[in-house]
């Protein structure tokens, strides 16, 4: 299995301050509601979140989506 299948895209980001079940919750939430969003797996442990969408995702709506839930985007993960 491939992170691309049917032309989707497949990004990580880095997101400080989840600690928890709940903000993993509210962030996968927030960014679920982004157009084109297919998936989105949060894991607090390690502060990544992998979002899966049609197309690639402008990083400010990405930004935006993480900060209504609370929390700050550090960017893509290398």
């Amino acid at each position: 299995m491939t992170a691309e299948t049917n032309a989707d895209v497949t990004t990580v980001y880095e997101v400080k301050g989840m600690t928890c079940g709940h903000c993993e919750g509210a962030v996968t939430k927030e960014l679920s509601a982004l157009p084109g969003v297919a998936s989105v797996q949060a894991v607090a442990a390690t502060g990544r979140v992998t979002v899966t969408s049609a197309a690639p995702l402008d990083e400010e709506a990405v930004r935006a989506a993480v900060d209504e839930a609370g929390y700050e985007l550090a960017g893509t993960a290398a």
